[in-house]
């Protein structure tokens, strides 16, 4: 798991079984026609939202009975996040990576009760950290006996409400950590908003960072897809359209092709 050029992809938070089905459909075919390995998210509390009323996902429960019956009815392997330590153990028997989130990457007690369940954990960069800060957060989780981990690249605060991806980050954080090295292609072309109670975001951007970030050498690529973006709940302006999923992947394909020599002239 993450061990191999990995597609990360599905919705924020996770909605209903028709809606999560929908889009897990979707990547189970695109990763079958293409030989992509795909792993599902989706998020069952975002516990990080600025505001108090911003939906926040089904909870504990019923997303990972949610998140069962996206793998048992297609197969995916499964990501979710947790923001607590005592998350960790139960979300664990029934996902394949724990997530923790980039304004929780130094939190000690979470890495390592993560690092403990034997899962793959991925943990992402603070947008206020430097590459070099995320090998002591890859140090928690391996001490306490992760042995797959991964670290996300999803930008670095620029102002107060913009954010800036460094092409370089890539070779630095795998340098630093000795993990794989996945680039967030959603999360980077956020646009704080918190004056009016939400986040915005220019999508039309992650086609060429997502490009940009391959070429540059990262080792997947995390991004959240809906096939209507603008009912999500959570972060829909800054998701890409299911259905501009395939081109992408082909886009991304052919840069992994050209840089393993595999294109010819």
């Amino acid at each position: 798991m993450l061990e191999v050029f990995t597609l990360i992809a599905g919705p924020c938070t996770l909605e209903d079984d028709a809606l999560n089905l929908e889009i897990a459909e979707f990547l189970a075919g695109l990763s079958h026609s293409t030989g992509l390995p795909v792993v599902f998210k989706g998020s069952f509390d975002k516990a990080n939202r600025t505001h108090l009323e911003a939906p926040r996902g089904p909870g504990l429960s019923a997303g990972l009975e949610r998140l069962h019956t996206v793998r048992e009815k297609t197969g995916l392997p499964l990501l979710t996040d947790i923001h607590e330590p005592n998350q960790a153990a139960p979300v664990a028997e029934v996902v394949d990576v724990l997530q923790i989130p980039a304004f929780l990457c130094r939190q000690t007690d979470l890495l390592t009760a993560a690092g403990q369940t034997g899962c793959a954990v991925n943990v992402k960069k603070g947008q206020w950290a430097a590459p070099e800060e995320m090998g002591a957060a890859v140090h928690k989780v391996r001490t306490a006996g992760g042995s797959i981990c991964a670290v996300t690249e999803r930008g670095t605060a620029h102002g107060y409400g913009d954010l800036v991806v460094d092409m370089r980050s890539f070779e630095r954080l795998r340098k630093a950590t000795g993990a794989t090295v996945l680039f967030d292609a959603t999360h980077s072309v956020q646009r704080a908003r918190a004056s009016c109670g939400m986040t915005g975001g220019d999508p039309n951007h992650i086609p060429a960072l997502a490009r940009a970030a391959v070429a540059a050498g990262c080792d997947g690529i995390f991004l959240e897809t809906h096939p209507e973006p603008s009912q999500a709940p959570s972060d829909g302006t800054n998701m890409l359209p299911l259905e501009q999923l395939p081109d992408l992947v082909q886009q991304i394909l052919a840069i992994r092709a050209a840089i393993e020599g595999t294109l010819g002239s």
